[in-house]
């Protein structure tokens, strides 16, 4: 199916609630360190509900760690400066949707290296962003959409 990778995430409830999305959907969630919270907290698990042993989980102690693991694997990273809507890409099954943290989206250098795979989901001007764990949804949901919700009932 699909990974989501979270890049250095701060609030808990997010992270939560995506790792309950990827628990729905059997999309695989990568972590990426720093974590601005414990995985013990509280609010991470109430997020999650009962779902914690539907998801399959990684830890990664840098991007770059994610970019060697799964080279042969296209990346899809979301940003408000991208061009591209996330409903133009073509996805395929192990795309990695790639999020930044909360209060400052992905690095910039992460953004300057891959222009060609960065895609934004629309909104009006004024808007500055959507809370994290419903970017994730959205994208992670046309792209499942696109693969006809292989797997899903």
């Amino acid at each position: 199916m699909l990974h989501i990778v979270l890049v250095e995430p701060e609030i808990p409830g997010n992270t939560g609630n995506i790792s309950r999305l990827c628990a729905a959907t059997g999309c695989e969630l990568h972590l990426v360190k720093p974590l601005g919270f414990s995985v013990d907290d509280r609010y991470l698990k109430r997020a999650g509900l009962d779902y914690w042993h539907l998801v399959k989980i990684h830890y990664h102690d840098n991007f770059q760690q994610v970019m060697e693991l799964y080279q042969d694997h296209s990346f899809y990273f979301n940003t408000t400066k991208a061009a591209r809507l996330h409903t133009d890409v073509q996805y395929q099954p192990g795309d990695m949707l790639v999020f930044g943290k909360e209060t400052a989206g992905l690095p910039e250098w992460i953004l300057d290296t891959n222009r060609n795979n960065c895609i934004r989901i629309p909104m009006v001007e004024d808007a500055r962003s959507l809370n994290l764990s419903n970017a994730a949804s959205i994208v992670a949901y046309e792209g499942l959409r696109q693969l006809q919700f292989a797997g899903l009932r």
